[in-house]
């Protein structure tokens, strides 16, 4: 092979390889295909929840934290569940204030309240819509960003007033071409004029982030009663001392409701570590699991192309001969075949990184599932697929590299 152009040359045969035999050419890049594409699914996927839990995280905050009557944070236990739906009281509103009243170590401390609810809007409705009664202060705690108009007050609260700032789903319903600020909607047939709207959020897994009402909490209170579906929202004085914080609220939930030393909390918490610390759990186990069955396909991919090499060997010693009698030496040889391995089989990488986008879009479009294709993973994937060619490749390009070359000129053509 001429100096500077083995490259060159290597990966022309493979590609006359591939285009002279279609399907032997599908059938030895397959395994390499469905792994490239196991991994890139199993990497978007992972890539799509990671931007629901930074979403999560984000609404939280670093120095932010959850208590409500029940919270399963990482692995699912059914019979755990039950055991607390049984035993969990609800929280109620007389916790909150003593909470508030005693606590050191929070600058916010907010409460809130869901259910669905029906909107109304002239001859219009809508079903299903979230409807949160929350204090004043929920907009800082949970990062609610205003695109028109202004969130709810505490005047408005202690006043029980019917004002509501609506999500963005609600705007497009009902206000597509037009200011909602000040326009009067009807929850369960209750006016309520609208003071803002909320920047819209997205969706993930399917389910908007922007079909919900705002309400100031007493007013909640004042239709629905404050039995139930109460939670608490906090956040620290700072990042340092979110433990603190944490630790602090849980002993004052505790002494309200006289648990003793040694028995379990009736309660859930959670802040965003504790959402990271369980997603990182459960992307260890789905990466785990993918990096065995991407290693499977690798190694029958791998082995496959190490076959067909050993023939390609075959069939061209007679090639071989003639290329060291003018002058070829053995590391020409061998860095031909082993570029021609590693272009075979990461042409297989980019055939799998295709299908992997096709099976990303109709995912992403027909499923609720978030799936967002990173460019590291296309280049992994790529990549990967080459090492793996190059690697089965050494053995069938020594073996070529070592023939004797009077006794590859005798082989028949």
């Amino acid at each position: 092979m001429r100096s500077g152009a083995p490259f060159r040359e290597a990966a022309s045969v493979a590609v006359s390889s591939l285009r002279s035999n279609k399907l032997r050419s599908f059938l030895t890049l397959l395994g390499i295909i469905l792994a490239t594409t196991t991994l890139i699914a199993v990497m978007s996927v992972i890539r799509g929840m990671d931007l629901y839990i930074a979403n999560q995280v984000s609404d939280m905050g670093a120095d932010g934290f959850r208590v409500r009557r029940m919270a399963m944070i990482g692995h699912w236990d059914p019979k755990k569940y039950l055991e607390m739906r049984r035993r969990n009281p609800e929280l109620s509103v007389e916790e909150f204030e003593f909470i508030k009243s005693h606590v050191t170590l929070l600058r916010e401390f907010g409460m809130e309240a869901a259910r669905g609810v029906s909107v109304h809007y002239k001859s219009d409705s809508t079903d299903g819509v979230s409807l949160r009664g929350v204090t004043a202060n929920v907009a800082v705690i949970t990062n609610i960003q205003t695109a028109a108009g202004r969130f709810l007050t505490e005047i408005e609260d202690r006043r029980r007033l019917p004002v509501a700032f609506i999500g963005n789903d609600i705007r497009d319903r009902f206000f597509a071409n037009a200011d909602p600020v000040g326009k009067t909607i009807y929850l369960d047939g209750r006016p309520f004029q609208i003071v803002g709207v909320a920047k819209a959020q997205g969706s993930v897994f399917g389910q908007s982030r922007d079909n919900f009402v705002n309400i100031p909490i007493q007013t909640y209170f004042k239709m629905y009663g404050s039995r139930t579906g109460i939670g608490f929202n906090a956040l620290a004085v700072d990042r340092a001392h979110l433990n603190q914080a944490m630790d602090e609220v849980r002993v004052l939930l505790r002494s309200f409701r006289r648990l003793r030393p040694g028995e379990d909390d009736n309660f859930g918490m959670f802040g965003s570590d504790s959402l990271v610390a369980a997603w990182d759990q459960l992307t260890g186990i789905i990466a785990t699991t993918a990096v065995a069955v991407v290693s499977v396909f690798m190694v029958v991919g791998g082995v496959v192309i190490m076959n067909i090499m050993l023939a390609a060997v075959t069939e061209r010693t007679h090639e071989i001969g003639i290329r060291k009698s003018v002058g070829a030496t053995r590391r020409d040889i061998l860095n031909q075949f082993l570029v021609e391995s590693s272009v075979l089989s990461a042409t297989g990488g980019l055939f799998g990184v295709l299908v992997a986008w096709v099976v990303a879009v109709i995912v992403r479009n027909f499923t609720p599932i978030p799936m967002a294709i990173p460019p590291a993973a296309v280049i992994i994937g790529v990549g990967l697929s080459g090492m793996v060619g190059l690697f089965f490749g050494i053995y069938p390009a020594k073996r070529a590299s070592t023939l004797d070359p009077i006794i590859a000129l005798r082989a028949e053509q």
